[in-house]
């Protein structure tokens, strides 16, 4: 399930170049927490959005990717704060993750995007 809806590089670039070398580094890692996030998405959107992916138009899959590479983000920046130059400049990068996850979710939530799915 890992891998459908992001990509691991897309979710260590919203980290920011100051995240911790040894979890971008970690593939079991990274990959748990994509599983997660996507379920995580699924569950929200209450439709299996990773094994119906291939089938929704690009739009819709790149608003699915955004969201599931900002959760990957959070655990990422979570995961250890201290190579940021202050927590205030994590908890910020934190709290822009978690406004595009949300932002999106509650696009991809609205009847109206139904449209973009086959």
């Amino acid at each position: 399930m890992a891998w459908t809806l992001c990509t691991s590089g897309a979710a260590i670039a919203k980290a920011g170049a100051n995240s911790n070398s040894t979890i971008i580094a970690s593939g079991a890692t990274l990959a748990q927490w994509s599983e997660e996030a996507e379920g995580r998405i699924c569950i929200q959107l209450h439709t299996d959005v990773v094994t119906n992916f291939s089938s929704y138009d690009t739009l819709l899959q790149y608003a699915l990717s955004d969201a599931c590479s900002s959760l990957m983000a959070m655990q990422i920046i979570n995961y250890d704060m201290s190579g940021y130059t202050s927590r205030q400049e994590a908890g910020t990068m934190l709290d822009v993750q978690d406004s595009r996850y949300r932002e999106n979710l509650k696009i991809l939530e609205d009847k109206k995007m139904q449209r973009f799915s086959t």
